[in-house]
């Protein structure tokens, strides 16, 4: 209570925050127990019958779930793999450059895409990618291929999201990490140029190694939303005829939830994908710890 005082005006500040977070996040905590229920909208959640751990059990039987799993697993990952070190890619080379006009031009087209709803992104890369026009395709009509339909062939559609994602966010992410490399030290990049230190060099041993706890700390947090594979972005590129590529958890939590009005078993999805995450989060700070020695606490 004495810091309280001490430092009243900071915790009046934090007090707007606490309350956001009471309301729109804690309270509706509340509405979980709907997973442990046969919930009926009109009786309620006091009067809906309590089914225990049925839901549960459901989730785990079918293989329509099973199936969801897997494509948010594997989405995730190839995301993880392929698009995690772009960000951190970009910040190391825009660092390196020295023209100023030149690096805020590039930062503007790359940061550029994230401002763009995946509604807008999406009905641009319909358009591109469409089998009847698509420029993509008629650049593989002018090379004698046939055209593809990449939004409705399971073979190609994993691989349009997470090309898409990337084309999306990789250049905001890297404001995390060059944020970080403006951190660090300059004294460190003057000693290594007297000591006769090229660029990359200096990126490998001084760069890399002064944005690694950042590096970490976005690892652990992207390992913690693994089945978050991008609700958004999947709803508006998918269809019917990818559902075995491409519906995600979260995706089949709005069909199920939404459009078959079958509430409890979705929130029973959305509650397992909570756990698991929260999980993963676990066992990556204790890796990251224990291999990398830096971890969030």
């Amino acid at each position: 209570m004495r810091r309280i005082r001490q430092h009243r005006d900071y915790y009046l500040l934090l007090l707007p925050g606490l309350l956001f977070l009471a309301i729109f996040r804690y309270s509706p905590m509340y509405g979980i127990v709907i997973a442990f229920q046969d919930y009926n909208v009109f009786q309620g959640i006091s009067g809906s019958e309590w089914v225990g751990l049925d839901q549960f059990r459901r989730l785990v039987a079918s293989e329509e779930f099973i199936q969801v799993l897997t494509n948010t697993l594997l989405i995730s990952i190839y995301k993880i793999i392929i698009l995690f070190p772009i960000p951190i890619i970009l910040a190391l080379l825009l660092n390196e450059v020295r023209l100023k006009r030149f690096k805020s031009v590039v930062q503007t087209v790359i940061y550029l895409p994230h401002f763009l709803s995946w509604v807008i992104i999406a009905g641009l890369f319909v358009t591109i990618l469409s089998p009847m026009g698509g420029l993509v395709n008629e650049i593989i009509s002018f090379f004698g291929g046939q055209p593809v339909s990449f939004l409705t062939d399971n073979q190609f559609f994993r691989s349009v999201v997470v090309f898409t994602a990337g084309w999306k966010e990789s250049g905001w992410n890297a404001i995390i990490f060059i944020a970080a490399i403006a951190g660090i030290d300059q004294e460190q990049y003057d000693a290594a140029k007297i000591d006769g230190a090229g660029r990359l060099q200096t990126m490998l041993h001084i760069t890399l190694p002064g944005i690694a706890s950042t590096i970490v700390l976005m690892f652990i947090l992207r390992i913690g939303n693994i089945l978050e594979a991008g609700t958004e972005q999947i709803l508006t590129l998918y269809n019917p005829v990818v559902y075995a590529t491409g519906d995600v958890i979260g995706t089949y939590v709005y069909r199920i939830g939404l459009g078959q009005m079958d509430y409890s078993f979705s929130t029973a999805v959305g509650l397992f994908n909570s756990l698991v995450g929260f999980l993963l989060i676990l066992f990556g700070n204790a890796a990251c710890r224990k291999w990398l020695k830096r971890s969030i606490w």
